[in-house]
């Protein structure tokens, strides 16, 4: 069987696991919510025979189970019983958070069935100080914010380098067709010489050799590129801090066949010299 590296993410009810789970997502990981921790040792085992298409998995596995919850030591018994390696992550925070946050949310909590929270709360802390005790890693939410939890995870369970967990797009595309609706930075090069109104250029694309030297052949086109290479270089460290982990830069002319083309394609090249998962993407390159 694979090696999996397999993580059981529990808790007390409020405090954070799904956000967690989304942080265990974005780093790659096979995530489930909620399964009954009688399915956990097949699952597991039929994740350990999927011949390396599953070799991480995050499960949130708590209270909401009720009846089922209390199955959960017998089942981790069984697993290690056949070998399978598992790793605890315990979510807790104060009471008084917890009450402040279901009383944001309007939500009731699991095991509040009279309407009493603190009852609830004390209740669960109950049932969970067994499982706490296994925890491998315990973190308090209390004071953290969504982007904090985030690297606290990554720091422990991710297996890449903080760059790694951002996909960056650069998508080339033409005004009159409409700004991309995904983009999150616009930048907008019409102010550049325009190879359509060179006979010989119309036909081509900025991915054609001649384009590329009339777009290049000018110090304001240098100029700008290396003020758009200052720029990306200082922000898109600041959105891999904050936890971002999609970026599309939209680069657009008049048509999206020429100038954006050159500009897109040679963005990308240089975010992938910095070793970000970058891709390009041409949309409007074979519109008349």
């Amino acid at each position: 069987m694979d090696k999996i590296r397999f993580v059981l993410i529990t808790g007390l009810s409020g405090a954070g696991k799904s956000e967690a789970i989304r942080c265990f997502e974005d780093s790659g990981y096979f995530c489930v919510d909620n399964l009954p921790p009688t399915f956990i040792p097949k699952f597991a085992e039929l994740c350990s025979h999927s011949e390396g298409k599953i070799n991480r998995v995050a499960l949130v596995c708590d209270i909401r189970g009720r009846e089922f919850f209390h199955s959960l030591f017998e089942a981790l018994q069984n697993m290690e019983s056949k070998g399978l390696d598992y790793e605890i992550l315990f979510l807790e925070t104060t009471d008084d958070k917890l009450i402040r946050r279901f009383k944001e949310t309007r939500r009731r909590h699991p095991l509040a069935d009279k309407g009493s929270i603190i009852g609830g709360i004390k209740e669960e802390r109950k049932l969970l100080e067994e499982i706490k005790g296994k925890a491998d890693l315990i973190i308090d939410t209390t004071d953290l914010t969504p982007r904090e939890l985030k690297e606290q995870i990554n720091a422990v369970y991710s297996q890449y380098k903080a760059k790694d967990n951002i996909l960056i797009t650069v998508v080339s595309f033409g005004f009159k067709y409409g700004i991309p609706m995904d983009a999150d930075l616009v930048f907008d090069v019409r102010f550049l010489p325009n190879p359509h109104y060179i006979d010989s250029l119309r036909p081509l694309t900025g991915n054609d050799q001649q384009v590329k030297s009339y777009v290049w052949q000018w110090f304001i086109t240098r100029q700008f590129f290396y003020k758009l290479e200052e720029f990306v270089s200082f922000l898109v460290p600041c959105y891999v801090k904050e936890g971002k982990t999609q970026l599309v830069m939209a680069i657009g002319c008049t048509g999206g066949k020429h100038r954006s083309v050159t500009i897109g394609t040679e963005l990308c090249n240089t975010l992938k010299q910095s070793n970000y998962k970058v891709t390009v993407e041409h949309r409007d390159i074979i519109k008349k």
